[in-house]
């Protein structure tokens, strides 16, 4: 079965985009490629309990099992060696990254405590978007009672576009809720 927000943007979003930049070609529009979440333990990473519970919660918030982040280099002043687990990261795309954008848009954000909005200051010069979740257990999925920590989450969305404006349009269609101009 096809995503929800899959078929809206088929139907309604990628068109829409197409009229709004004056493009000959629907495929020309942008378009979401990946997501890419990072969770970064630290020290507590060294735990196997707490690295085998962050995995479940992770897995159970994309659906998918995460991969095992290693340390670069050995910093003393960090305690860090090289190759110890740093954190954890998942990459999602085709059907579970447009499930994942739905439930985080519309179920996930709502749940934060004075959220006002995300900061359109997050593109970068391609036009990806990257933005940070001080809380995981904002998912419904993660029972706050079950978490060891609350951990925080980065998210990065990799977009297919010219440029950051044609971005911003695609994520603003899609409702994202960025703060507005007037706004504080």
């Amino acid at each position: 079965m096809t995503p929800r927000l899959k078929e809206i943007f088929n139907k309604e979003i990628q068109p829409a985009l197409k009229d709004q930049f004056g493009f000959k070609n629907i495929y020309m529009a942008p378009k979401i490629e990946k997501i890419v979440l990072n969770m970064g333990l630290g020290l507590d990473a060294s735990d196997a309990k707490i690295l085998k519970s962050c995995e479940e919660d992770m897995a159970k918030i994309t659906g998918q099992k995460p991969v095992t982040t290693k340390f670069k280099k050995s910093v003393a002043n960090f305690k860090t060696r090289k190759g110890s687990n740093a954190g954890l990261k998942v990459t999602l795309r085709k059907n579970k990254m447009y499930e994942f954008l739905d439930r985080l848009v519309n179920i996930a954000l709502p749940r934060i405590k004075d959220f006002r909005g995300l900061s359109p200051k997050g593109f970068d010069k391609f036009g990806n978007y990257t933005f940070g979740i001080k809380e995981h257990i904002i998912f419904p999925e993660v029972s706050f009672d079950r978490a060891e920590k609350v951990r925080g989450l980065d998210i990065i969305i990799v977009i297919k576009a010219i440029n950051k404006e044609h971005s911003f349009a695609l994520l603003e269609k899609m409702n994202f809720p960025f703060i507005k101009k007037g706004d504080n």
